[in-house]
C-alpha cells in the first residue's frame, strides 16, 4: 500500500483515542497498542489494533480509496489478531476518500458470515468537531463534510484556531500543522492548507514542517555530493520549500538571507517545469 494511500503511524498514533471517542464513539481509560505485524504473502501492517481496557482489541483501518478486497483484508486481520487474543475484537474501517463509498462491509458465502463497521467520514458533518474544539477535534475536521461551507474559510479557521489553542506553543503548532498536512492530502486539500498558512501574518517560513523537512533533506542528500554543492542544493530545495507559501522573492532572500538574483533563477525554473 503507498504512502498516500493512509494517514502515517505518527499521526494515527497520536489520534487514536480521540478517532475512537469522536468518530467510533468509543470512550477508553486505558489503550495499549498492539505492536504485532501480520505477515502473509504480503507485507502488510494493520493500522491500529490495541488492548482498550482489557475488554476488548480494537482495531481500525484507515482507507482513502475504494477495494473490493476489503472484506477479505479485514477477515484475515481478525483471524490474525484472534489467534493471539481471546478478548472480543471491535473492527472499524474509517473511509476518508473523496470517491463514493462503494466498499461491502460483510461476507456472506455458504457458513461463512462476516461483518465489520464501516464509518464514510464524508457522512459526518465538520462542525460536529469544531465545536468540541480541541487541537486533535480540530485537525480530524478535516476529514469531514464541509457541508455548504466553502473549504478555504473552514481551513483557515481551523488553523487560526490552532495557533490560538496552541498558546504560542510553536513545537506544538507545528505538530498540529504538521498532521493537517498529512491528512490534507487524503482530501486533496494540501493547497488549501497552504493558503490558510499563509494567511498567519507572524507565520515563521523556516518553522512549518513541510519547508523545514524539505530543507533538511535537500541539505543531507546534497552534502554525499560534496559540501559546497550540497549547502546550495539545500538552498534551492529551502527556495522551493518557502515559494510554496510565499511567492515574493525580495522577501524569500530575505527569510534565507541570499542574494535576490539567485532566488529569481530558481523561480523561474520552477515556473518552467
Amino acid at each position: 500500500m503507498g504512502k498516500k494511500d493512509i494517514i502515517s503511524k505518527e499521526v494515527i498514533n497520536t489520534l487514536i483515542i480521540d478517532i475512537a471517542k469522536y468518530i467510533i464513539g468509543i470512550e477508553i481509560k486505558n489503550l495499549t497498542l498492539i505492536d504485532k505485524e501480520f505477515q502473509r504473502v504480503e507485507d502488510r501492517r494493520a493500522d491500529v489494533v490495541a488492548n482498550v481496557d482489557d475488554e476488548f482489541i480494537l482495531h481500525i483501518e484507515i482507507q482513502n480509496q475504494n477495494d473490493k478486497n476489503m472484506p477479505l483484508r479485514m477477515l484475515r486481520y481478525y483471524t490474525d489478531i484472534k489467534y493471539i487474543s481471546k478478548l472480543p475484537i471491535k473492527q472499524y474501517l474509517i473511509y476518508i476518500g473523496k470517491e463514493k463509498l462503494s466498499m461491502k462491509d460483510s461476507i456472506n458465502d455458504f457458513d461463512i458470515n462476516y461483518k465489520y463497521n464501516i464509518i464514510d467520514m464524508k457522512n459526518i458533518d465538520c462542525e460536529e468537531f469544531i465545536k468540541i474544539d480541541t487541537p486533535d477535534s480540530l485537525v480530524l475536521a478535516i476529514l469531514c463534510d464541509f457541508k455548504d461551507k466553502k473549504e478555504q474559510e473552514v481551513i483557515n479557521y481551523i488553523i487560526k484556531r490552532l495557533k490560538e489553542k496552541t498558546n504560542q506553543n510553536e513545537a506544538m503548532f507545528r505538530k498540529y500543522i504538521l498532521m493537517l498536512e498529512e491528512l490534507s492530502e487524503n482530501r486533496n486539500l494540501k493547497e488549501a492548507v497552504k493558503k490558510g498558512e499563509e494567511m498567519l501574518t507572524e507565520i515563521n517560513y523556516e518553522k512549518l514542517p513541510s519547508f523545514e523537512l524539505g530543507f533538511e533533506r535537500g541539505i543531507q542528500q546534497g552534502i554525499q555530493k560534496g559540501e559546497e554543492k550540497g549547502k546550495q542544493e539545500g538552498i534551492v530545495l529551502g527556495i522551493q520549500g518557502i515559494y510554496q507559501y510565499e511567492k515574493n522573492p525580495t522577501k524569500i532572500a530575505n527569510i534565507l538571507n541570499i542574494d535576490e538574483k539567485f532566488v529569481l533563477d530558481v523561480i523561474n525554473n520552477i515556473k518552467e517545469k
